[in-house]
Protein backbone atom coordinates (compact mmCIF):
# COMPACT_ATOMS: atom_id res chain seq x y z
CA UNK A 1 0.00 0.00 0.00
CA UNK A 2 1.06 3.23 -0.82
CA UNK A 3 2.31 5.75 1.89
CA UNK A 4 1.72 9.39 2.13
CA UNK A 5 3.81 11.58 4.52
CA UNK A 6 2.11 14.66 4.07
CA UNK A 7 4.45 17.49 4.76
CA UNK A 8 3.13 20.41 3.16
CA UNK A 9 2.09 23.28 5.33
CA UNK A 10 -1.26 24.98 4.91
CA UNK A 11 0.61 28.52 4.18
CA UNK A 12 1.94 26.22 0.75
CA UNK A 13 -1.29 25.60 -0.19
CA UNK A 14 -2.30 29.02 -0.42
CA UNK A 15 0.83 29.55 -2.09
CA UNK A 16 0.59 27.36 -5.06
CA UNK A 17 -3.21 28.03 -5.08
CA UNK A 18 -2.58 30.68 -8.18
CA UNK A 19 -1.05 28.03 -9.99
CA UNK A 20 -3.60 25.64 -9.80
CA UNK A 21 -3.52 25.30 -13.66
CA UNK A 22 -0.43 24.63 -14.26
CA UNK A 23 -0.07 20.75 -15.63
CA UNK A 24 1.57 18.71 -12.96
CA UNK A 25 4.12 16.11 -14.24
CA UNK A 26 5.52 13.04 -12.76
CA UNK A 27 9.00 13.08 -13.77
CA UNK A 28 10.01 9.48 -14.30
CA UNK A 29 6.61 8.14 -14.11
CA UNK A 30 6.62 6.85 -17.83
CA UNK A 31 8.51 3.97 -17.07
CA UNK A 32 7.17 -0.06 -16.40
CA UNK A 33 7.10 -0.55 -12.73
CA UNK A 34 10.00 -2.75 -11.59
CA UNK A 35 10.73 -4.94 -8.56
CA UNK A 36 13.14 -4.01 -6.09
CA UNK A 37 16.23 -5.83 -5.12
CA UNK A 38 15.98 -6.93 -1.37
CA UNK A 39 15.88 -8.96 0.10
CA UNK A 40 17.15 -10.88 -2.45
CA UNK A 41 18.30 -14.49 -3.29
CA UNK A 42 21.52 -16.35 -3.07
CA UNK A 43 21.56 -16.16 -6.74
CA UNK A 44 20.61 -13.03 -7.03
CA UNK A 45 21.49 -11.41 -3.42
CA UNK A 46 20.24 -7.95 -1.88
CA UNK A 47 21.58 -4.55 -3.19
CA UNK A 48 21.16 -1.08 -2.26
CA UNK A 49 22.30 2.53 -3.27
CA UNK A 50 25.10 3.70 -1.19
CA UNK A 51 26.76 7.15 -1.02
CA UNK A 52 26.45 8.39 -4.14
CA UNK A 53 24.02 11.38 -5.97
CA UNK A 54 22.46 9.52 -9.02
CA UNK A 55 20.72 10.75 -12.51
CA UNK A 56 18.49 7.96 -13.86
CA UNK A 57 19.49 8.20 -17.38
CA UNK A 58 16.72 6.12 -18.81
CA UNK A 59 14.30 3.55 -17.57
CA UNK A 60 12.35 0.80 -19.93
CA UNK A 61 8.95 1.84 -20.85
CA UNK A 62 10.02 5.66 -20.54
CA UNK A 63 11.73 8.58 -22.45
CA UNK A 64 15.42 9.40 -22.34
CA UNK A 65 16.88 11.37 -19.80
CA UNK A 66 13.32 11.51 -17.95
CA UNK A 67 15.07 14.16 -15.38
CA UNK A 68 15.80 16.50 -17.15
CA UNK A 69 14.25 19.76 -16.91
CA UNK A 70 12.51 21.71 -20.09
CA UNK A 71 11.04 23.95 -18.85
CA UNK A 72 11.65 26.07 -15.63
CA UNK A 73 8.96 25.22 -12.57
CA UNK A 74 9.18 23.25 -9.28
CA UNK A 75 9.35 20.28 -7.72
CA UNK A 76 7.02 20.07 -4.67
CA UNK A 77 7.30 15.95 -3.90
CA UNK A 78 8.84 13.13 -4.95
CA UNK A 79 8.12 9.47 -4.33
CA UNK A 80 10.58 6.38 -3.26
CA UNK A 81 9.78 2.68 -3.95
CA UNK A 82 11.78 1.13 -1.38
CA UNK A 83 12.30 -2.89 -1.02
CA UNK A 84 12.28 -4.75 2.02
CA UNK A 85 15.21 -5.73 3.48
CA UNK A 86 15.36 -8.22 6.33
CA UNK A 87 16.90 -7.29 10.16
CA UNK A 88 20.43 -8.81 9.28
CA UNK A 89 20.64 -7.00 5.82
CA UNK A 90 19.58 -3.72 7.57
CA UNK A 91 21.99 -3.98 10.41
CA UNK A 92 24.71 -4.79 7.58
CA UNK A 93 23.76 -1.08 5.79
CA UNK A 94 23.60 0.32 8.77
CA UNK A 95 26.67 -0.88 10.38
CA UNK A 96 29.02 -0.02 7.08
CA UNK A 97 27.17 2.77 5.45
CA UNK A 98 25.73 4.58 8.26
CA UNK A 99 21.86 5.07 9.39
CA UNK A 100 19.57 6.27 9.20
CA UNK A 101 18.73 5.55 5.47
CA UNK A 102 18.33 8.49 3.88
CA UNK A 103 17.55 9.90 0.75
CA UNK A 104 17.30 13.94 -0.89
CA UNK A 105 16.70 15.64 -3.99
CA UNK A 106 19.14 17.85 -5.68
CA UNK A 107 19.64 20.23 -8.61
CA UNK A 108 22.25 20.12 -10.90
CA UNK A 109 24.07 22.05 -13.89
CA UNK A 110 25.84 20.11 -16.67
CA UNK A 111 28.97 20.98 -17.49
CA UNK A 112 28.76 22.95 -20.99
CA UNK A 113 32.06 22.06 -22.73
CA UNK A 114 33.56 18.87 -24.06
CA UNK A 115 36.26 17.84 -21.16
CA UNK A 116 33.71 19.06 -18.45
CA UNK A 117 30.17 16.93 -20.34
CA UNK A 118 29.99 14.50 -17.36
CA UNK A 119 31.05 17.26 -14.75
CA UNK A 120 27.65 18.28 -12.28
CA UNK A 121 27.32 21.34 -10.54
CA UNK A 122 24.99 21.13 -7.21
CA UNK A 123 22.69 24.39 -7.57
CA UNK A 124 19.91 23.38 -5.55
CA UNK A 125 18.17 20.61 -3.04
CA UNK A 126 16.28 19.84 -0.66
CA UNK A 127 16.20 18.65 3.30
CA UNK A 128 16.74 15.07 4.05
CA UNK A 129 14.39 12.54 4.37
CA UNK A 130 14.36 9.35 6.61
CA UNK A 131 13.34 5.59 5.12
CA UNK A 132 13.90 3.27 7.91
CA UNK A 133 9.87 3.69 8.52
CA UNK A 134 8.63 2.85 5.13
CA UNK A 135 10.52 -0.12 4.17
CA UNK A 136 8.30 -2.52 1.76
CA UNK A 137 5.83 0.78 0.41
CA UNK A 138 6.24 3.58 -1.70
CA UNK A 139 6.22 6.92 0.24
CA UNK A 140 5.65 10.55 -1.36
CA UNK A 141 7.61 12.93 0.06
CA UNK A 142 6.28 16.45 -0.11
CA UNK A 143 9.09 19.40 -0.06
CA UNK A 144 8.59 21.66 3.00
CA UNK A 145 10.09 24.24 0.30
CA UNK A 146 9.53 23.77 -3.25
CA UNK A 147 12.59 23.31 -5.09
CA UNK A 148 13.15 25.83 -8.17
CA UNK A 149 14.63 24.12 -10.92
CA UNK A 150 15.31 26.09 -14.32
CA UNK A 151 15.59 25.02 -18.15
CA UNK A 152 18.49 22.55 -18.64
CA UNK A 153 18.77 21.71 -15.07
CA UNK A 154 19.04 18.11 -13.98
CA UNK A 155 17.43 16.30 -10.96
CA UNK A 156 19.27 14.10 -8.95
CA UNK A 157 18.47 12.41 -5.98
CA UNK A 158 21.00 11.92 -3.34
CA UNK A 159 21.97 9.01 -1.12
CA UNK A 160 24.16 10.17 2.30
CA UNK A 161 23.90 6.53 3.70
CA UNK A 162 22.12 4.12 2.14
CA UNK A 163 18.87 3.30 0.70
CA UNK A 164 16.93 0.52 -0.21
CA UNK A 165 15.28 1.67 -3.68
CA UNK A 166 17.03 0.09 -6.61
CA UNK A 167 16.37 -2.63 -8.94
CA UNK A 168 19.25 -4.14 -11.04
CA UNK A 169 18.98 -7.05 -13.47
CA UNK A 170 16.65 -5.38 -15.56
CA UNK A 171 16.53 -4.36 -19.38
CA UNK A 172 19.78 -3.04 -21.53
CA UNK A 173 17.62 0.30 -21.81
CA UNK A 174 17.81 1.14 -18.09
CA UNK A 175 20.53 3.20 -16.92
CA UNK A 176 21.78 5.91 -14.64
CA UNK A 177 25.28 7.50 -13.74
CA UNK A 178 26.65 8.22 -10.16
CA UNK A 179 28.77 10.36 -8.93
CA UNK A 180 32.31 8.49 -9.49
CA UNK A 181 35.53 9.16 -10.79
CA UNK A 182 35.58 6.53 -13.99
CA UNK A 183 37.98 4.79 -11.58
CA UNK A 184 35.83 4.34 -8.84
CA UNK A 185 32.25 2.50 -10.21
CA UNK A 186 33.32 -0.98 -8.31
CA UNK A 187 33.88 -1.82 -4.88
CA UNK A 188 36.01 -1.61 -2.91
CA UNK A 189 36.29 2.34 -4.43
CA UNK A 190 32.67 2.69 -5.19
CA UNK A 191 31.83 2.34 -1.42
CA UNK A 192 33.93 5.42 -0.50
CA UNK A 193 31.93 9.15 -0.13
CA UNK A 194 31.10 10.47 -2.99
CA UNK A 195 27.36 11.91 -2.40
CA UNK A 196 27.48 15.32 -3.51
CA UNK A 197 25.89 17.75 -0.62
CA UNK A 198 27.56 21.19 -0.19
CA UNK A 199 26.21 23.67 -2.48
CA UNK A 200 28.00 24.57 -5.51
CA UNK A 201 30.43 21.81 -5.06
CA UNK A 202 31.20 20.00 -8.44
CA UNK A 203 31.44 15.83 -9.20
CA UNK A 204 31.98 13.92 -12.30
CA UNK A 205 29.61 11.51 -13.19
CA UNK A 206 32.04 8.98 -14.35
CA UNK A 207 30.25 5.70 -13.87
CA UNK A 208 27.61 4.81 -15.82
CA UNK A 209 25.49 1.30 -14.45
CA UNK A 210 23.22 -0.24 -17.49
CA UNK A 211 20.61 -2.48 -16.80
CA UNK A 212 19.57 -0.99 -13.15
CA UNK A 213 16.68 1.81 -11.94
CA UNK A 214 16.48 4.35 -9.03
CA UNK A 215 13.35 3.97 -7.81
CA UNK A 216 11.92 7.49 -7.54
CA UNK A 217 9.45 9.65 -9.28
CA UNK A 218 9.80 13.45 -8.72
CA UNK A 219 6.23 15.62 -9.04
CA UNK A 220 7.11 18.85 -11.19
CA UNK A 221 5.20 22.00 -11.85
CA UNK A 222 6.07 23.82 -15.27
CA UNK A 223 5.63 27.57 -14.70
CA UNK A 224 2.52 28.64 -16.58
CA UNK A 225 2.56 29.88 -20.12
CA UNK A 226 2.05 33.51 -21.17
CA UNK A 227 -1.75 32.79 -22.62
CA UNK A 228 -2.85 36.51 -23.23
CA UNK A 229 -0.12 39.10 -24.38
CA UNK A 230 -0.41 42.54 -23.11
CA UNK A 231 -1.90 45.58 -25.47
CA UNK A 232 0.69 47.64 -24.31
Amino acid sequence: MKRILLLIPAVMLLALAPSASARVVELGAGATAATPSCPGTTSDPCAAVVRMTGIQGRAAGGPKNPFYIRRDGYIVAFTVTLSKPTADQIEFFNTNFGTPPQVHLSVLRKGDKRKTRLNYRLVGESENFKLDKFYGSSPTFVLSKPLRVKKTNWLGITVPTWAPMFAHNLTGSDWWRASRPKDSCEPPKSLDQFALENLHDINVFGCTYHKERLLFTATYVPDPHVTVKSSN
